[in-house]
């Protein structure tokens, strides 16, 4: 009777979310929020959703990313992104992530990487996944467990990578069994013409995220001659649609001049990309350069430029490295989200080729309560730091400690070399970073959370 009337309660606010969306207007976002708040049973996500009725209030220009939703998409894909990722995932997901761990005695990530295949016709220079075998795939009903293990943890939200996800057959149809999800997709964007458009807008679930180094002459440089092209012009299909899509950034010491350029954003609002995501690029993968990594000046600047655009620019921005004092950290080890590649291995990272389980032979709860990941969420704990929180640039010494210990492996041909070969310039590189990000940490994060309780158990 309890569980009926918790998804009736659920569902009701579901149809009233979804009779509502048609319209942007700053009095339905607020009555939205409201709404929001009968469903999840913890207060910090009350307190949030809170939060948000009050970026409302103030007009705030990130506010512009959901009344986007709200205005510019494809009914299918609006009510999607509702019902799957507001509600399923963040809403109603977190009441049955707290029950999972009440259950299992440790909090689910919040989501998981899946690259379900290898292949990819591009030859990008410093592919982070570009050691791993162009054969390697897993098989839909492997992807179709991992994704129905996911559900069961609360987790509705996945993000498919690669090698380029839609070289694989029979991924719309996961797409279409699980309905209920919602899914980020890392694509190179050559693949997306007319026909993939029709299907996007039918399934309704699915978000591209398209891979740029820059304009066209840095895109080409790295993914071939016309690439940059062929984006723009899936851009074009997918907003001419009424279709959400993101950018994907790789930055480096080569292009750090133009993703600290307000223009450049310009330019990809005008397109219509909703959010950025940004990566610093890592020597792993195919032939790794340390000399492409961003200096630590130029991450610094990163950070205190997506400050401004966040205040400034109406598109979401997520700072894979710079946000860890907004997240507690690193993400990886299950604490956050983990990777499978398309050898089932299971990773920490995507960016950490290293496993000791594989889907084949391990349930998703087994990997995340072994030895392996405890161990990494345990290390993550003792960062004093926020801004540093990376095991392979920032902490390379945890790195290589957890790389030689519980059995892990490298899952590819020199997938151990940041660890070994590559140590003393990763040594040279934190330490050159910390000389920034430490006096930064103790200024300008003085009453951070995490400050604040260090202090106290001190």
């Amino acid at each position: 009777m309890i569980n009926s009337l918790k998804n009736y309660t659920r569902e009701k606010v579901l149809s009233y979310l979804l009779s509502m969306a048609s319209s942007s207007s700053d009095d339905t976002l607020i009555r939205m929020t409201r709404l929001m708040e009968m469903i999840p049973k913890k207060d910090y996500y009350k307190e949030r959703i809170r939060w948000i009725r009050g970026l409302i209030r103030d007009k705030h220009p990130s506010i512009e990313f959901p009344r986007r939703i709200l205005r510019d998409l494809h009914p299918n894909q609006r009510d999607k992104w509702i019902s799957n990722l507001l509600v399923n995932h963040l809403l109603n997901g977190t009441n049955v992530r707290k029950e999972w761990s009440d259950k299992n005695g440790f909090y689910p990530p919040s989501t998981v990487v899946i690259s379900p295949t290898m292949k990819c016709d591009l030859n990008c220079y410093g592919c982070y996944a570009g050691d791993y075998g162009k054969s390697l795939e897993l098989s839909l009903d492997e992807i179709d467990s991992v994704l129905t293990q996911m559900k069961e943890m609360g987790i509705y939200f996945a993000v498919i990578s690669g090698g380029e996800p839609f070289y694989m057959k029979g991924i719309f149809d996961i797409f279409r069994k699980h309905s209920d999800m919602a899914f980020l997709v890392f694509t190179h964007g050559g693949l997306i013409d007319e026909r993939m458009v029709e299907q996007l807008t039918e399934v309704g679930n699915v978000m591209p995220s398209f891979s740029l180094e820059g304009y066209q002459a840095e895109t080409d440089g790295r993914r071939g001659t016309g690439h940059f092209d062929k984006v723009m012009r899936a851009m074009d299909l997918l907003k001419a649609g009424g279709l959400s899509f993101c950018g994907s950034f790789t930055h480096s010491s080569r292009n750090s001049d133009i993703i600290t350029n307000g223009e450049y954003i310009d330019m990809l609002l005008e397109k219509g990309v909703f959010a950025l995501w940004l990566f610093s690029y890592v020597p792993v993968g195919r032939s790794p350069e340390v000399n492409l990594m961003p200096s630590p000046e130029q991450r610094d600047h990163l950070r205190r430029t997506v400050i401004d655009y966040r205040a400034t620019k109406p598109m979401l921005f997520i700072d894979f490295w710079n946000d860890g004092p907004m997240i507690s950290g690193c993400l990886a080890g299950g604490r956050k989200y983990f990777h499978i590649n398309a050898n089932g291995d299971i990773e920490p990272c995507v960016f950490c080729h290293v496993a000791v389980d594989n889907i084949r032979k391990t349930t998703l709860r087994e990997a995340l309560a072994s030895p392996f990941f405890q161990k990494i969420r345990e290390k993550q704990g003792e960062h004093d730091n926020l801004l540093r929180p990376c095991m392979l640039i920032d902490r390379p010494d945890v790195g290589r400690e957890i790389f030689t210990s519980e059995g892990a492996r490298p899952t590819h041909a020199g997938a151990e070399e940041i660890f070994t070969v590559l140590a003393e310039q990763m040594d040279e590189y934190s330490a050159d970073y910390g000389k920034i990000a430490d006096p930064v940490w103790e200024t300008e994060f003085a009453d951070h959370p995490i400050k604040q309780k260090l202090s106290r158990a001190t």
